[in-house]
């Protein structure tokens, strides 16, 4: 599928839904929107992510006129994951040009009168991937019961890499021949996959559920599942997400993902990040009551830091785990695979 990603003035360190697709989903990326960055290519901005132009608008997407682009897809997260207005331009103009436009936003689309209007008279969709199905429902607590093994993915902090690190993870397991899923719980994810539930999304009850039957689906088709992870258990808005998670999944390894020299928890900075060893008896003893888990190895994001930095910041982290750790997208994740198999 050929897409255009919107992206405008955050791309890319404040676009993870744009850096994640780019990275590891199958879509042909055609441009990103970006005013702030109009202009330049993506591989100006940051490595590893392909290539692409970076437009002004959905006016400037080469080939958008020629049918050239099948959707737009919504590329920012933001905190409380609402609509600016400043996109509605652009969300527009792909509607009338006939595109599906495909957003992770809790500001569903398809209720917008305006957009939903021009879905219909343009034949084309608009895709909420944050609206949960109907049919969810409390876990049974049966996650453990599949065949695959299970890792999670947990973290310090929301925005320190949880996404990066399971797809790296799955990536690796695949190149040393293990059969390898990743369980999509964000909206990132879940554009990447195509299928999923958006945990932050689903009420309360039905959080560990949600997760639970995913795994459930999976778990027998696959050696090694690994459960993309959200926010962190000490986070004063994301906590009930993070344990949602934890106790659904069951898992029987943790991976501890942070990103290096995080101090404040990201948006909140009146809230310190918690020393880190902490982290690994707080998950331990919180997923112990429905299931004995352990923190097997550690991710360290250090994509802000120089070369010459990193390797001495992961062997710091992995010191004051008292596991081995690795910044899986610099130095690979085999040494973290290495601990779970």
């Amino acid at each position: 599928m050929n897409v255009a990603i919107l992206a405008h003035e955050k791309f890319p360190d404040g676009a993870k839904t744009a850096t994640g697709i780019l990275r590891y989903g199958d879509q042909d990326v055609r441009a990103v929107l970006d005013h702030a960055n109009a202009g330049e290519r993506v591989s100006d901005l940051r490595s590893g992510l392909g290539d692409a132009p970076v437009v002004e608008g959905i006016d400037d997407v080469p080939g958008i006129d020629a049918g050239g682009i099948d959707a737009l897809i919504i590329g920012i997260a933001p905190v409380g994951g609402g609509f600016d207005e400043s996109w509605r331009s652009d969300v527009r103009g792909a509607l009338e040009r006939g595109c599906d436009v495909v957003s992770g936003l809790h500001y569903f689309l398809a209720e917008d009168e305006g957009f939903a209007a021009l879905a219909t008279e343009n034949d084309c969709e608009l895709i909420d991937v944050r609206r949960p199905h109907d049919d969810l429902t409390v876990s049974g607590g049966t996650a453990s019961e599949v065949d695959s093994h299970v890792v999670l993915t947990v973290g310090t902090d929301c925005s320190v890499g949880k996404l990066t690190v399971s797809y790296e993870l799955v990536g690796a397991a695949r190149e040393a021949g293990i059969d390898a899923a990743v369980i999509p719980t964000g909206q990132t994810g879940i554009m990447i996959e195509g299928w999923g539930n958006p945990i932050d999304r689903v009420v309360s009850d039905f959080t560990a559920g949600a997760v639970e039957e995913m795994i459930a689906e999976k778990g027998n088709e696959y050696d090694l599942l690994v459960v993309e992870g959200q926010g962190s258990i000490t986070h004063p808005a994301y906590s009930a997400v993070t344990c949602g998670i934890l106790h659904g999944a069951m898992a029987d390894s943790l991976v501890l993902c942070h990103a290096a020299g995080r101090e404040r928890i990201h948006g909140y900075e009146d809230w310190e990040v918690a020393p880190i060893p902490t982290y690994v008896s707080l998950y331990e003893e919180l997923a112990a009551p429905v299931h004995e888990s352990e923190v097997v190895a550690g991710a360290l994001n250090t994509s802000h830091l120089p070369e010459s930095e990193a390797e001495t910041a992961v062997e710091t982290y992995g010191e004051a785990l008292g596991v081995p750790a690795s910044d899986p997208v610099r130095f690979g994740a085999e040494a973290i695979l290495e601990e779970i198999v």
